[in-house]
């Protein structure tokens, strides 16, 4: 009888912890990675402002080749939209809220296995010799408490995507 008071306590504290802990951590977090590309601005634009070029060098595409993809509204810019299923990488939508040529590409997020959205943006620098491209993305996981715990992890867990959807779209700009 005791050693189960002594698991109740335990299992007790344990969900007390990550429900109050939780409610005391920031629902939001900011992902921000950057890269320099050999190609002018107006390249690199068009790589990222037509949702269908994004299979050419986003990590989540490459990682899941056979990923349901639909796309919807104007073929780039904003309002072009693209939605996918996907068993590893998960389901979400991607619509583009703003479109400013050779200069960014805007977006909202919405992940229905959470019920989270996002909102970024990939902004397009002239340098000489290429281009600076930063991409962002500022995220809310809402009320759940549980959820509020990978905030502490979205930079390393993101980041890293960002930075191998960065080094390929890269290469992918940057061939003649």
């Amino acid at each position: 009888m005791k050693i189960l008071k002594w698991t109740a306590v335990v299992l007790a504290t344990l969900v007390a912890v990550l429900v109050l802990g939780g409610l005391l951590l920031s629902p939001t977090f900011t992902v921000t990675r950057t890269v320099q590309v050999k190609a002018p601005p107006e390249k690199v634009y068009g790589l990222v402002a037509d949702p269908r070029r994004w299979k050419e060098w986003s990590i989540w595409n490459t990682r899941d080749p056979a990923m349901s993809i639909t796309y919807s509204g104007p073929p780039t810019g904003a309002g072009a939209a693209w939605e996918w299923k996907s068993k590893s990488q998960g389901d979400g939508k991607m619509t583009f809220t703003a479109a400013e040529p050779a200069q960014r590409v805007a977006f909202d997020l919405y992940f229905p296995d959470f019920g989270t959205t996002s909102k970024g943006e990939l902004r397009f620098t002239a340098s000489e010799g290429g281009t600076g491209v930063a991409w962002t993305m500022n995220g809310n996981m809402g009320r759940n408490p549980l959820f509020r715990w990978m905030t502490l992890f979205a930079d390393r867990m993101v980041g890293k995507d960002f930075d191998e959807g960065l080094a390929q779209l890269k290469a992918l700009a940057e061939k003649p």
